[in-house]
């Protein structure tokens, strides 16, 4: 929190400028050039790029000026630059002053570098001062920087300024959305979860000063803050300072005409609305007027032409300025318009209902449930939960249960939702009825409360005896088996499955279809089969593209489909292809969705990363999921923790690891997926307790292997490889390989054979066959150790290339520390002992605690360090850590 509100109070850094900074340098250096002019919309960082290019010009050698030109200063001749002139010179008259002036500015300005002035807000400069830098441009005494703002009147400076070829301009746009989150990112000095950042980059618009001013205001208040991994928002509208409200914001609101007031009232509440509607209430003069002076914009939405505020924050103002007589008065008046245009719209029923609940704070039940339905099928969850808690009690029947029993298990709200959704079956009679409350209920016990697998059962086992039919069956089959994957049931999963007709989208209906594919395809990814995952998660795909979102059932979700897709195509060794779905498939969710499919898919883009060998990324997208997985969601966050201190401790920030896993470890889970390990063994290898981690790691790749978990088990097996037991685990990964005929599990079953032979032709062959899936890490791994038994081996110049490839390999991997990665270059020699005891000793750690450690005597250990000195030909433990981590 400090370093946020710290550094927000100084100079923000320049993001997203490089372009416009290296068209300076070269205009500077251009004797030709006379000018470079900065326009843009006020806020957008005219004023910082002005002072940063003034700084460069400084640090060339030039001697510079400032002036900054307002409203007062436009009044007096000269008054804005009259610090800048020479002394003693008598502007009385301004044909023989202005003379004297360029003369003396001139001799004291050789012609390659004459003076560099800043003059800030040009457009309010005078006219007098503006015909007076023109005369110094134009004899070569200065070269003039300006910034000014866009859509203001036609000024005389401006004019005078910027005529000629030898001067540049260029508009200064609004930051995108990337350049937000680097610049957030650099303030605030950690990630940033990606709806805070969407949503300060909608609300800024990409305004530098709002959103310095907004990001002040939040850490302030706290409702922006770090929990030591991500900062986020709290949950809630968004706030700025009081500079931001009261000296930007309501200035520019004070310009609108008073006729207007209304108009901007009803769109802070109401936006967007058409040009029709607002109509109604004033001219089109005025609203001519307000378009025109920035405060609203005017755009076709379909077939009628849409009009919102310029601005979010605009909106935030006018509501906290709206007494509550006329907030009141403004949503009846909107409430009878759309009345009597029919509300014919489609979200007409939800801003009805949300209108009147604003104004009255009751609406008529019928009406809310309507609402309530539409904001569930369009995923507004939170608006949902509000439509749904405001129906009388006495009105809760089966779909109003089942409606808020979905809403609350996607707010994380899973108790609750367990407790209405058991009073909507006892309420439900039909099949269908029936049907829908035990596929939401098994999809709550499971993901969210992470129920046993035999209560699962149980909750399955009644619904069957109460329906007969075969295709109700085959939906139950289907819910038991989507709740079997999430307890770690895989293979009674899959089986469910295969006697069901899933080649064609249509039976028993096609949102149960959706649902069995799809868990389908996680299942076949998890059991090794990853090439037979995709074919099935892109069909999934293809038909929920298909599907009218109004027609989709409470238990699917289109970014489900997408992040089952990005688990097929890792596990099918297209790791590349896998971020880039995901990540296109997450910019896609409605900004502020925190849905446990958004988790789900947040997740996989971390354990993509995880693979991929980025652990800064991996880090970042598992600190995402726990934020909003906490206090417990069932599956979703213990493994986010685990990935979460896995990727901490490769980047080697031993800390955050143990607080990832001791949270971990205070969760009280039902099942615990193999995987999980992972968190546990690289913490152990942080510390370079390689053989506690090769342990820990091969138990659970035991586990797996029982349970029929090919991929964790491959998993797991390569980490073994990496830290030190090749060939321990070379046979089994061969196995693997063998029997799924998968590329990833193939290419892991020649690495382990390549790293226990100690090949170098094999494993720089491995290295370009994980590169080509985008397992950059391992490719790196895998080249470093060439590159030393090579150079062990007197064969320098492969040596020297291999080692190239493994930094370039390296370099992609955001800095992490891993064993072989860190000695591969240094400690082919070495053997896996003497490796393991060499990084216990360079942590620090004493030869009688690395003998408690490694179950042998303190004399062994310190037999091992001398032959370690020895082969590097070093004395201490301090050239120790720098051999092997330098």
């Amino acid at each position: 929190m400090g370093m946020g509100r710290g550094y927000a109070l100084g100079r923000w850094p320049l993001v997203g400028r490089g372009f416009q900074l290296q068209v300076f340098d070269e205009l500077l250096r251009d004797p030709a050039s006379k000018g470079f002019f900065i326009f843009g919309p006020a806020g957008v960082g005219k004023s910082r790029l002005g002072e940063e290019c003034l700084k460069r010009a400084q640090e060339s050698g030039r001697r510079v000026g400032r002036a900054t030109a307002t409203v007062a200063s436009a009044s007096v001749p000269l008054g804005a630059v009259a610090h800048l002139l020479p002394a003693g010179v008598d502007l009385r008259d301004p044909v023989s002053g202005f003379s004297a002036v360029t003369r003396i500015m001139s001799r004291s300005a050789s012609r390659s570098s004459p003076m560099v002035v800043f003059i800030d807000d040009l457009h309010l400069l005078d006219a007098t001062s503006a015909v007076l830098l023109r005369q110094l441009m134009d004899t070569d005494a200065i070269f003039l920087i300006a910034s000014v703002r866009s859509g203001e009147p036609p000024s005389t400076a401006v004019a005078a300024l910027t005529g000629g070829d030898a001067v540049h301009d260029v508009d200064l746009a609004p930051l995108d959305r990337p350049e937000v989150e680097t610049l957030l990112e650099r303030v605030l000095g950690g990630p940033v979860g990606s709806n805070t950042v969407s949503q300060l980059f909608t609300v800024s618009g990409g305004n530098v000063l709002y959103l310095r001013e907004l990001v002040m205001g939040m850490t302030a208040d706290g409702s922006l803050d770090s929990d030591g991994e991500l900062w986020e928002t709290a949950p809630g509208r968004v706030s700025g300072t009081r500079r931001l409200r009261d000296l930007i914001i309501r200035r520019r609101l004070s310009a609108a005409p008073p006729a207007s007031r209304r108009v901007l009232d009803l769109l802070a509440l109401c936006e967007p609305l058409s040009m029709a509607r607002l109509a109604r209430e004033v001219s089109p003069h005025t609203l001519h007027r307000l378009e025109e002076q920035g405060l609203i914009v005017v755009s076709r939405d379909g077939r009628r032409t849409a009009v919102r505020l310029a601005h979010p924050l605009y909106g935030e103002v006018l509501r906290d300025d709206m007494t509550a007589v006329r907030h009141r008065e403004t949503l009846l008046g909107h409430i009878a318009a759309l009345n009597d245009s029919g509300a014919r719209r489609r979200e007409d029923a939800i801003h009805l209902a949300t209108y009147q609940l604003a104004a009255t704070g009751t609406a008529d039940p019928a009406l809310l449930v309507q609402a309530a339905s539409l904001a569930t099928h369009t995923r507004q969850y939170a608006c949902a939960l509000s439509l749904l808690r405001a129906v009388p009690e006495e009105r809760h029947d089966l779909q109003v249960r089942l409606l808020l029993g979905k809403t609350l298990y996607e707010a994380g709200e899973f108790e609750e939702a367990e407790a209405v959704l058991a009073e909507a079956d006892a309420l439900a009679r039909g099949e269908q009825e029936v049907l829908a409350v035990v596929s939401q209920r098994v999809q709550n016990l499971s993901w969210g409360l992470g129920t046993t697998y035999r209560n699962l059962l149980d909750v399955i086992a009644e619904a069957r005896r109460r329906l007969v039919s075969p295709p109700a069956h085959h939906v139950l089959a289907v819910a038991e088996a989507a709740g079997s994957f999430a307890v770690g049931e895989l293979e009674r999963s899959l089986a469910l499955l295969e006697p069901l007709p899933l080649e064609r989208g249509d039976r028993p209906d096609v949102m149960t279809w959706l649902v069995a594919v799809t868990t389908r395809s996680i299942n076949l990814a998890f059991l090794g089969r990853g090439e037979e995952a995709v074919d099935w998660a892109r069909r999934a795909v293809a038909v929920g593209a298909a599907v009218d979102a109004e027609a989709y059932s409470l238990t699917t979700h289109e970014a489900a489909q997408q992040s089952v897709l990005v688990l097929a195509l890792a596990e099918s060794g297209d790791l590349v292809q896998a971020r880039s779905v995901g990540r296109r498939a997450h910019e896609a969710i409605a900004q502020g969705l925190v849905s446990v499919e958004h988790k789900l898919l947040a997740f996989h883009l971390g354990r993509v990363a995880w693979l991929a060998g980025h652990p800064a990324q991996a880090r970042r997208w598992y600190a995402e999921v726990v934020r909003a997985s906490r206090p417990h969601t069932a599956v979703l966050l213990p493994m986010a923790l685990a990935g979460l201190a896995a990727a901490a401790a490769v980047q080697g920030d031993v800390e955050a690891a143990e607080a990832a896993l001791a949270e971990h470890g205070r969760l009280a889970c039902a099942v615990r997926f193999p995987e999980e390990y992972l968190g546990e063994a690289w913490l152990h290898a942080a510390r370079g307790e390689l053989s506690r981690a090769r342990a820990v790691l091969a138990a659970a790749a035991q586990d797996a292997r029982s349970r029929g978990h090919v991929a964790f088990e491959s998993i797991l097996l390569t980490d073994i490889v990496r830290l030190g037991g090749a060939g321990e685990v070379a046979e089994r990964l061969a196995e693997i390989g063998e029997a799924s005929g998968g590329r990833f599990h193939r290419a892991r079953a020649r690495l382990a054979a390549a790293w226990s032979t100690q090949s170098p032709d094999l494993l720089l062959s491995a290295s370009e066959e994980m590169e080509a899936i985008g397992a950059d890490l391992l490719a790196a791994e895998a080249a470093g150790t060439a590159a030393a038994i090579l150079k062990r081996t007197g064969h320098s110049r492969r040596s020297q290339a291999a080692a190239v490839r493994a930094q370039a390999l390296s370099a992609r991997c955001e800095e992490a520390r891993t064993p072989a990665l860190t000695t591969g270059r240094t400690t082919a020699e070495l053997t896996t002992r003497e490796r393991e005891i060499a990084l216990l000793a360079s942590a620090g750690i004493s030869s009688k605690d690395i003998a408690a450690k490694l179950s042998i005597s303190a004399r062994t250990v310190d037999n091992h360090l001398r032959h370690v000195y020895m082969k590097l030909g070093i004395t201490t433990r301090r050239e120790l850590s720098a051999r092997l981590y330098d």
